[in-house]
């Protein structure tokens, strides 16, 4: 190994990304991913607890991010639109992440087990979600029907952004995606 460089996490994620995107997720080794980011295995190991934690590592971080933001919004706004207001500010955290997001979802969609987990994240977050929406007074099954819409308007957005050029962000799909929502709810 040569001297040491900064952002060991950053490195590893694009290399993984790169070799499973040219040899697969199944074929791709943490040894392989460590030795593409000049970095040894232990410093994988140190970083993950496996090479799926590459593409999912940031999910308890990112479903913080959607409670504390749904927290934060006005306890009178209407829970679609608490949810609606919550997507908005998350997809600031996607700015600049676009081609990183493509080739991250499309890994994902070459493995079936590699989108069970995705499902599996997802199901995580909506369930924080409506817990959430219930502490905000939000009683059931409307907290758990607005969490699951607000996942379906995160996933539908998501993948339309990622299949697209990346000249329109996240926030124009996610906004366009409830804007359905809401016009199937109304029964136009």
């Amino acid at each position: 190994m040569g001297r040491w460089e900064p952002n060991a996490r950053g490195r590893l994620e694009q290399a993984a990304l790169d070799l499973f995107s040219e040899r697969g997720f199944e074929q791709t080794t943490a040894a392989q991913i460590a030795e593409r980011a000049g970095l040894t295995e232990r410093t994988f190991f140190r970083h993950y607890a496996d090479k799926r934690e590459v593409l999912f590592g940031n999910a308890h971080a990112l479903e913080e991010a959607f409670v504390e933001t749904l927290s934060g919004t006005p306890g009178t706004a209407a829970p679609l639109d608490a949810m609606a207001s919550t997507l908005e500010t998350i997809a600031a955290y996607f700015l600049e992440r676009h081609e990183f997001a493509r080739q991250r979802q499309a890994v994902i969609m070459a493995s079936a087990e590699l989108r069970e987990r995705e499902l599996i994240k997802l199901a995580s977050l909506s369930s924080a979600l409506a817990a959430t929406l219930r502490l905000r007074g939000v009683r059931e099954p409307a907290a758990s029907l607005t969490a699951e819409a607000a996942i379906a308007v995160f996933k539908v957005g998501f993948e339309r952004w990622v299949s697209e050029s990346g000249e329109r962000t996240l926030a124009d799909f996610l906004r366009e995606s409830v804007d359905e929502l809401r016009a199937v709810a109304a029964g136009e």
